[in-house]
């Protein structure tokens, strides 16, 4: 155990004696950081607690509570009123229902006259009424009901006695817009409750300093941090790599291929969780899992969008181990106390070695018996990548996101709050808001802004009545306009916005129609649907895969996407069924490091192995800090295959680039598809006899002023930021998807944002909420900055082989071009002789 000021012993703190006779009645002693942090607490600090799963962090975090309400006493009535005591946070409302029922086993044990609830969106509105009129001493819930308790006129009387917040899993609630709005809310809560003092929980932390900033008070030019202990140790957790006969796929992301050896393991184990990235991927391998269940094991599914009754049956029979496994994506990552989980089965790459750790501590919740794990891997790429991760797990390594910059659509909903609570003073508030982490470094005149685009909708919009959110009174104070704004914004709070499906209409180009570019739509077929995020990258006149045939993408209208016929087999940009979560910078970093060292490969299964030698022999495998470039014919076409290794958002942001370029020089290319790990593009001219006769510089194609005009461009042509913008819109307040007894369709939220982005590009460009729009779209969907740093890294580090043919390391690359996500046995084998024709050519 370590600490960042003098260790604290066991000595400093005296536990009340009901606690003394409930360790000893358990045969326990309270662990030394328990002891710790609690003797912290005692003293007045703020404390971020690291521990490994198993080490009873949700004790420690409210020991200081418990003590301190035990010595209180039970309240007699007809006392004055008092407030909740300790507010406990979580990212997941699960997780908040599970530590109601755990933490009420103690208090009960020990007869301590403790009240503890929950209150997440699931509660009854009853009950949270009555809540408000009697709080319990101890409040759990999540960051939105944070953000609305606080807003509430009587949030200085329900706050007064607030004395500890404790956030878990607290590395995953800082690093979103959720966390930025929280980091506000704990900004308020310290100005209703001076001595409110915080504890942070968590099990996998990159850089503590980050998140011992975020729990305490920032002053200017200052770092201020809350105390630090860690607690060392723990058994290392058990994690192989699924061993299988079978051929590892070169390509996909079903791991349809290993679901005999995933039904022998789940037969073997009394209790497994089998973690997936997306909630397609569950729901296939759910199905999947099912086909094969000739035993008919009690085998449930669990993901966000499954209705919050049949995924409370899911968690009450995991609790009481009737269930021998669960296929479920992140929303049971965090620390909830499923009964007794033998094997944690994680099916695809991790994407993060943080994530790994995070998921494979759901196994075996005892910090001095090792957590079981499997590793499923895909295909051959994610076999390194899943290697890469149980290295890290091993070595401690950690990569959780950094908590960033204060998102300013969050500011601006977080303002409408704040007068909804009662009248405000801007001094005061910007004082205030600059004191939460994320906000720290925030500019009077962006706060300014942003008050008044909460007042006005800004210059182009302030002649609309219904954009004056927020008035100025007598004092100079601001307040809402009227009652229907507190009540719009309640309905409206949060910052998770779902993006939806959008419907592929196929039309006809032959007269000019409304849509002012890509040309006259008329008519139409209904092809399906398509998932927007696909589309928004997309400019007019790009090709792609969909349903069986290739099309022209001519634009967005409302919730439709219009296409026609492409008259082309060669789609510029397929179709593809990608992971969640990006590829983190540390595990793409080691994947490198292991295809540039030969020794690691001795940990790789042999068909893996065979596969990197024959890339040696037939081309060269890319080194650590360069960018490898292949070139090869194929068919009619061209084909270069870059290995940036950055994810799968900086690929396809490249792709678009390099496309662009490649039109410049002369290349003429028709495509391109992009991997986590790779990017192909191809074309009609030889791009290898370009570069080996010098009119194709591969150091002036890949250099980083692709990132300004080039970007700048494409952007302006595609409709990214105008989804972007409808997403900071209905955040930041602009759009109401909910009103009283109904709520706006997908459709009507995406017209209304699209008139207001065309007004404000028009009439105001620099308007507060499109710069929003640009820095989410350069921080998230684009990973702008992971690109410039990948950029700066290979210059003048660039090799290129001109092959003959496709190199074994291209395969998988080549193999996502014309596919679709489209399930199913036939496609299943179609895919499959594709593959091997392929691999055949680059094992000749």
């Amino acid at each position: 155990m370590s600490a960042t000021d003098s260790t604290i012993t066991g000595s400093s703190v005296s536990l009340p004696d009901a606690f003394h006779r409930w360790f000893a009645d358990k045969g326990w002693q309270p662990r030394a950081h328990q002891l710790e942090l609690l003797a912290r607490a005692e003293r007045g600090g703020s404390t971020l607690l690291i521990a490994p799963t198993g080490a009873g962090k949700t004790l420690a975090g409210f020991l200081p509570s418990l003590t301190d309400l035990a010595r209180r006493g039970r309240r007699k009535p007809g006392t004055a009123f008092t407030g909740i005591h300790t507010l406990y946070v979580s990212p997941l409302k699960a997780l908040a229902v599970d530590i109601e029922r755990n933490l009420m086993k103690p208090v009960a044990e020990m007869g301590l006259p403790i009240t503890i609830e929950n209150r997440t969106g699931d509660t009854p509105q009853s009950k949270r009424q009555r809540q408000k009129l009697n709080p319990p001493d101890i409040l759990l819930t999540t960051p939105e009901q944070v953000a609305l308790l606080i807003a509430n006129g009587e949030a200085t009387r329900f706050f007064k006695d607030l004395r500890y917040v404790i956030f878990d899993e607290l590395h995953s609630l800082v690093t979103s817009k959720r966390g930025h709005l929280l980091s506000l809310g704990l900004a308020r809560l310290r100005r209703l409750a001076p001595r409110l003092q915080t504890i942070g929980l968590s099990a996998t932390v990159a850089d503590p300093p980050d998140l011992m900033r975020w729990l305490v008070a920032q002053t200017p030019g200052r770092a201020c941090e809350a105390g630090l202990v860690t607690v060392e140790g723990g058994a290392k957790p058990d994690i192989s790599i699924l061993h299988t006969e079978d051929r590892i796929p070169w390509s996909g992301h079903s791991a349809r291929y290993a679901i005999p050896d995933l039904y022998a393991i789940l037969k073997r184990f009394r209790t497994t969780l089998v973690f997936v990235n997306t909630r397609s991927q569950a729901e296939l391998l759910f199905q999947e899992l099912w086909t094969v269940n000739d035993d008919n094991l009690p085998i449930a599914l669990h993901h966000g969008s499954l209705d919050v009754g049949q995924r409370r049956k899911v968690e009450a029979a995991m609790a009481e181990n009737r269930l021998r496994a669960v296929v479920a994506t992140s929303t049971l990552d965090l620390g909830i106390d499923w009964g007794d989980v033998d094997l944690v089965v994680h099916v695809g790459a991790p994407k993060g070695a943080s994530r790994l750790a995070q998921r494979i501590g759901r196994a075996n919740h005892r910090m001095d018996e090792p957590s079981r794990a499997i590793l499923v891997p895909a295909n051959r790429f994610e076999v390194m990548e899943c290697q890469a991760a149980l290295d890290a797990n091993y070595l401690g390594a950690q990569d959780t996101p950094p908590v960033g910059e204060g998102s300013l659509d969050v500011l601006a909903q977080h303002v409408l709050g704040m007068a909804c609570a009662e009248p405000f003073d801007a001094d005061a508030l910007h004082a205030e808001v600059t004191t939460a982490a994320p906000y720290a470094r925030l500019p009077r005149e962006t706060f300014d802004r942003i008050v008044d685009f909460v007042a006005t909708g800004g210059y182009a919009l302030r002649t609309y009545e219904r954009y004056a959110r927020i008035r100025r009174n007598k004092e100079g104070r601001w307040r809402v306009s009227n009652p229907q704004v507190a009540q719009q914004y309640r309905l409206n709070l949060g910052t998770i916005v779902e993006m939806p499906m959008l419907n592929v209409r196929l039309v006809k180009r032959n007269h000019l129609g409304s849509l002012g570019r890509g040309g006259p739509m008329r008519g139409g077929t209904a092809l399906g649907q398509v998932e927007e995020y696909f589309l928004e990258s997309l400019s007019p006149g790009d090709t792609f895969l969909f349903s069986g045939k290739t099309v022209r993408f001519e634009g967005i209208r409302e919730n439709e996407c219009l296409v026609s016929n492409a008259f082309s087999q060669d789609p510029k940009i397929p179709a593809y069924a990608g992971g969640k979560f990006p590829l983190s910078t540390y595990l793409a970093d080691q994947v490198r490091a292991m295809l540039d060292d030969p020794a690691r490969w001795r940990a790789l299964p042999d068909q893996v192995r065979d596969w990197l030698e024959i890339q040696r022999e037939k081309s060269v495998l890319p080194k650590r800090g360069e960018l490898l470039i292949e070139t090869f014919p194929r068919a009619s076409r061209f084909y270069m295959v870059a290995y940036p290794f950055e994810g799968r958002l900086a690929h396809q942001t490249l792709g678009m680039l390099l496309t662009r370029r490649l039109e410049r020089m002369g290349a003429k290319p028709l495509g391109f598809v992009a991997t986590d790990y790779s990017l192909a593009v191809w074309g009609l001219e030889d791009i290898g006899a370009m570069v080996q006769s010098g009119r194709l510089v591969l150091g002036e194609l890949f250099d980083e002023d692709m990132l300004g005009d080039d970007l700048e461009a494409w952007l302006a042509e595609s409709w990214m930021l105008k989804r972007t913008f409808r997403t900071c819109a209905v955040i930041a307040g602009l759009i109401e998807k909910r009103h009283p007894g109904k709520e706006k369709t997908g459709r009507q939220v995406t017209v209304s944002a699209d008139l207001i982005y065309d007004v404000l590009r028009t009439h105001e460009p620099d308007h507060i909420l499109l710069l929003a729009t640009r820095q989410d779209a350069a921080a998230g969907l684009l990973d702008i900055a992971r690109l410039g740093d990948m950029l700066k890294r290979i210059k003048g580090h660039i090799t290129h082989r001109r092959l003959d043919h496709v190199s074994p390391l291209a395969v998988p690359v080549m193999l996502e071009i014309g596919r679709e996500p489209v399930a199913g046995e036939a496609q299943e084998h179609v895919l499959a002789e594709a593959a091997d024709e392929l691999i055949a050519e680059a094992m000749a």
